[in-house]
């Protein structure tokens, strides 16, 4: 039996949107924890992620992942402390790693749910850089971009949780970085990291325009694209890759929102043209790669190597603007709600 009755606040999907999603899409709902049985335990939630991603969930095409139904709390990446236990697996005290985000307490019976390993790493970390933006930008970089040392990699949405990470990745394994961010504080950034040209895109109007910025800072052309962000980057970079270039997909936050199907690039025979590689992928796939990614990372962290930046929310209630600030441009590296 429960030692107390727990009241716990978390969103559910009110609505699903038509373009941008609205706060009217979302609903706070307020529930009492049922006591928990044998095998099961009970997570108060810490830190929250949001993440692009979760758009695609909000409606109800056919995806990689099934939609968030209507009327029931949302899902998505959370760290937790056990604060209560029937499990064997799983003591009072022990920080996990889960999917039950969008609330602030969770019973679990294990599912999709994993102790936080011992690193000298924050906890909130295993959302960002040590989570899955951080596995996404390696996967992406290292077996779907195959990036070589002396590669020009160009990289989209720079200054985001992953892009920002792809970034410090190249310049690790001795690649030319070219970036492109939204706001002249997150160019500042990436250069204070070493990323060797940025450009503000919104400094210009259209893929013309965006492709003769980027290509000033690619003499040698492009070996290597991180595609975050598709529609006028997509069309540069099909434009500025090298012949056997190779880009790997992870997001087109740029259409996630429209409202009406827009024209794809006018360039696509430049795949065919220059014999180029273009990979989408799902990090979910690549999960066999989580442990050694981790241990790398700690000793890059250490090394002073890796470094990343949090924008932060507190409190529950700011869990929907934070999402809808993701595809405004809010948050420089990861977007996260502390609890």
């Amino acid at each position: 039996m429960s030692k107390q009755s727990i009241t716990s606040r978390g969103y559910a999907l009110k609505q699903r949107p038509n373009g941008m999603p609205t706060l009217d899409c979302f609903e706070l709902q307020t529930q009492s924890l049922a006591p928990i049985s044998q095998g099961q335990f009970v997570i108060k939630n810490l830190w929250l992620s949001v993440d692009p991603y979760m758009r695609g969930r909000m409606s109800d095409a056919e995806s990689y992942v099934p939609p968030f139904k209507l009327g029931e709390l949302m899902q998505g990446s959370a760290i937790g402390e056990v604060i209560e236990s029937q499990h064997p697996d799983f003591k009072v005290g022990d920080k996990v790693n889960s999917m039950l985000g969008w609330r602030e307490y969770a019973v679990s019976n294990g599912d999709m749910v994993q102790k936080l390993p011992e690193t000298s790493l924050p906890e909130q970390s295993f959302l960002g850089v040590a989570g899955m933006p951080g596995l996404t930008a390696w996967v992406g970089l290292n077996i779907i971009g195959e990036v070589k040392e002396g590669d020009t990699v160009l990289v989209s949405a720079a200054s985001g949780a992953v892009g920002s990470l792809v970034c410090q990745f190249a310049k690790i394994k001795g690649c030319r970085v070219v970036g492109s961010a939204g706001s002249t504080e997150k160019v500042e950034w990436l250069k204070s990291l070493g990323v060797d040209a940025v450009i503000n895109y919104k400094d210009y109007n259209n893929a013309a325009e965006l492709e003769r910025a980027l290509a000033q800072h690619c003499p040698n052309g492009v070996d290597v694209c991180y595609e975050n962000v598709g529609g006028d980057h997509l069309e540069a970079a099909l434009n500025l890759l090298n012949r056997y270039g190779r880009m790997a997909v992870c997001g087109m936050i740029d259409l996630y929102n429209l409202e009406d199907a827009q024209a794809g690039p006018n360039n696509l025979a430049n795949i065919v043209k220059k014999s180029l590689k273009i990979q989408g992928f799902i990090v979910s796939d690549h999960w066999e790669h989580y442990p050694n990614y981790v241990a790398q990372l700690s000793q890059w962290a250490a090394e002073g190597k890796i470094s990343w930046k949090e924008t932060t929310r507190k409190g529950i209630e700011s869990m929907p603007k934070a999402f809808l600030g993701l595809f405004k441009g809010e948050n420089i590296g990861k977007m996260l709600i502390q609890l």
